[in-house]
């Protein structure tokens, strides 16, 4: 099996922390939000995967590309870099990859998060992965048959149709077949909105035939932006709170931790009372400090704070008080 993961976009409400690095790579519960998805989808697919495509701007860098490898080559994987320059919509951004579509494949778009509680059926021809959702006209949705089987894709809806929301991971048994619908809407200039979307592709399969079912899940996690990530950051701790998520080499005196919480290595902890639901990235330093609920990223010191609901980004200095915020990296503030 392969997996293609588009992840060219620029992440714009999620500045200032993506004017450093993508959306993707933006740590939530300790790990980039690309590594925590591609993880969940090889637990949930129970299959051996042999490439992971990550699409991404040839502008991101050569850091970013081997830092993406080596989450594919942790999975047992190999990574493969996809350029995508210019944003003509999803179909367009999959058929980047075109090399890798071939057999089963994932297609997971890296802005969202998951909790499935199934394993998924790789014998059926597609799945579509969804959930409801309150507004759907921001969404591509689905309408199904009293069988359970996807009779129509309709892209963002501005009448409302159906509250089952496409969220972006979809299974296909023949990846040469997507590949081949994939390159006929750009042949054909079969364009919605000004975008190659991939629910055109998809209807026009159906109308071939194929049978594509829903993969529901028990929770979805939008991490598009800083409300949405330190929502998700919260989430994910809870998923995850039986592990031991404090590194040994964490230093933590004379301080209260209140789990579920994320702690990296040599991250120094004084006179603080830290938790629930916070991430600390490594190498980071809080003192005289009360956080909650937020994600503080590596290389970064916190003193004489009250934070809740925050993010804080790398190598951020911050001496104050209660705040709700959102620091992108290098931010030095005194109050």
């Amino acid at each position: 099996m392969n997996i293609i993961v588009p992840m060219a976009g620029m992440g714009k409400r999620l500045r200032p922390h993506t004017l450093t690095i993508p959306k993707p790579l933006v740590p939530v519960a300790g790990k980039p939000i690309v590594q925590h998805l591609v993880e969940d989808i090889v637990k949930v697919t129970n299959q051996p995967v042999e490439k992971i495509a990550f699409i991404i701007k040839s502008s991101f860098g050569e850091a970013i590309e081997n830092s993406l490898k080596e989450i594919a080559k942790s999975l047992g994987a190999e990574g493969v870099i996809c350029y995508q320059e210019e944003a003509l919509g999803t179909a367009h951004a999959i058929l980047c990859a075109k090399e890798c579509l071939e057999g089963k494949i994932v297609v997971a778009f890296a802005d969202t998060l998951f909790k499935a509680d199934f394993q998924m059926d790789t014998e059926a021809e597609g799945v579509i992965w969804v959930q409801q959702v309150e507004d759907p006209s921001a969404y591509g949705v689905v309408k199904m048959d009293e069988n359970g089987v996807i009779t129509e894709f309709i892209e963002k809806p501005e009448t409302p149709v159906s509250n089952l929301a496409i969220i972006g991971i979809y299974y296909f048994s023949d990846g040469a077949y997507l590949r081949k619908e994939l390159q006929y809407l750009i042949d054909n200039k079969m364009m919605e909105k000004g975008e190659y979307q991939i629910t055109n592709a998809l209807e026009n399969m159906k109308q071939k035939g194929t049978k594509f079912i829903p993969g529901e899940i028990s929770e979805w996690l939008d991490c598009g932006n800083k409300k949405a990530a330190v929502h998700a950051n919260q989430r994910y701790l809870e998923f995850i709170k039986d592990k031991n998520l404090i590194a040994d080499s964490a230093k933590i005196e004379d301080s209260v931790i209140l789990p579920p919480v994320f702690i990296a290595n040599n991250v120094s902890i004084k006179n603080s009372i830290v938790g629930p639901h916070v991430s600390i990235g490594e190498n980071s330093s809080i003192t005289h400090t009360i956080i909650k609920n937020s994600i503080v990223q590596s290389q970064s010191k916190i003193e004489n704070a009250h934070f809740f609901n925050s993010m804080i980004g790398n190598f951020v200095e911050y001496m104050g008080s209660a705040k709700d915020i959102s620091l992108g990296d290098y931010n030095v503030i005194q109050e």
